[in-house]
């Protein structure tokens, strides 16, 4: 594309949606403001997973500045959501005129303001392209897959993300290996971390737990917590590692309420199983780097036990993060009781997977994404 001139506005909007989003977008916001290249980041809250708690929590401690605009589109089908954020984004497009629109990960927002920023022939960005489970039952990568379809510049986070993004047809020079913006954030904030007891404290939890002497638990996507027969196997073992240590388990309301409608809310509860509101990101990122191990079936998640050398059991058929288990700390279990219990015996008895870092998970994402960025609009 043509290069525009210095003079030619320099608005990026930046759109978040969901949870994880803002641990992508925080790193990105601040190199922006600091890198002098002059781009202004114009940031647009969906409104995609939306409660006063966590908008606060997270735009404090992570450091995001209140959003320019905030599109208050909330929950719904996957349908109403997606079409919901079209109808509210394309207004800010027309109001705003923004050089380009940077999106991230793969919830209904990305791809939602992806489809109407391209089709007003607006520049997209996708920070986190080409990562892949293979499986497209999962409404994420449907979103992931679109949104790369349609990107001008695809930011990677591991090497072999490239090479999935080239099977597809995407041209190998709109593809930029970065590195892990969810990680610039992890270790830019490790040091501020909240100490597990203190959380444990904050809930009034009596339990008496050392360091490395607990399990973390998080688990919410649908394939798990809709089926409840699924449920219910999950629960069961669960309550089996909370027999052999404390298992911490910061619940969704959502998750919560299956739970209870399966019935098993109590057996949890008399089980060593503590179980705890959402907490903010420097809470559950203290929780993780205390914990033996970490059970999710979270795609950030897994990244993260990976940076911090933390064994990862993730309680999914697959992921779109494989250089979490080449690399890093995590294993793959699905929702086989056998196969989960295997894995935990293994961290208990033998360590688990050590793993390592993987390449540019440095904690200098945002500055190759935002360098790459002022190179490409602007040099």
């Amino acid at each position: 594309m043509e290069k525009q001139n210095n003079n030619a506005e320099k608005t990026l909007i930046c759109v978040v949606g969901a949870r994880p989003n803002f641990m992508k977008i925080a790193p990105i916001i601040k190199q922006l403001k600091n890198s002098g290249g002059g781009i202004r980041p114009y940031l647009v809250h969906t409104g995609q997973h939306y409660d006063q708690t966590m908008k606060d929590t997270f735009f404090e401690q992570l450091g995001i500045p209140e959003p320019d605009q905030d599109l208050g589109v909330g929950s719904g089908s996957h349908a109403v959501q997606t079409a919901n954020v079209m109808l509210r984004f394309e207004p800010v497009l027309d109001e705003v005129k923004p050089f380009a629109v940077l999106v991230v990960g793969d919830v209904n927002s990305t791809i939602a303001c992806g489809l109407v920023a391209v089709k007003k022939q607006i520049p997209v960005i996708h920070v986190e392209a080409g990562l892949r489970s293979f499986d497209r039952a999962m409404p994420e990568e449907i979103n992931r897959i679109l949104t790369d379809q349609l990107s001008d510049l695809l930011f990677t986070t591991e090497r072999d993300a490239a090479t999935n993004l080239i099977k597809e047809g995407i041209d190998p020079g709109r593809i930029h290996f970065a590195g892990n913006v969810m990680i610039d954030t992890l270790l830019a904030n490790c040091a501020q971390a909240t100490p597990f007891r203190t959380t444990l404290e904050r809930y009034q939890v009596n339990l008496a737990i050392e360091d490395k002497g607990f399990a973390l638990l998080t688990l919410h996507r649908p394939s798990n917590v809709d089926d409840a027969a699924t449920l219910s196997r999950l629960i069961q073992v669960i309550v089996k590692i909370g027999n052999r240590l404390p298992v911490i388990f910061p619940v969704h309301p959502r998750t919560q309420q299956k739970i209870r409608d399966a019935g098993l809310f109590d057996e949890l509860a008399a089980n060593n199983v503590i179980v705890l509101p959402p907490v903010a990101y420097l809470e559950i990122l203290g929780l993780m780097q205390s914990a033996r191990f970490v059970l999710t079936d979270s795609g950030g998640l897994q990244e993260e036990t990976t940076a911090l050398g933390v064994p990862c059991v993730t309680l999914r058929e697959n992921t779109e993060r494989p250089i979490t288990i080449s690399e890093g700390t995590n294993t793959i279990v699905g929702t086989d009781p056998d196969q989960i219990m295997a894995c935990v015996d293994d961290i208990l008895l033998g360590g688990g997977k050590a793993g390592r870092v993987p390449e540019y998970w440095d904690g200098h994402a945002a500055q190759r994404i935002v360098k790459t960025l002022e190179q490409y609009f602007f040099g």
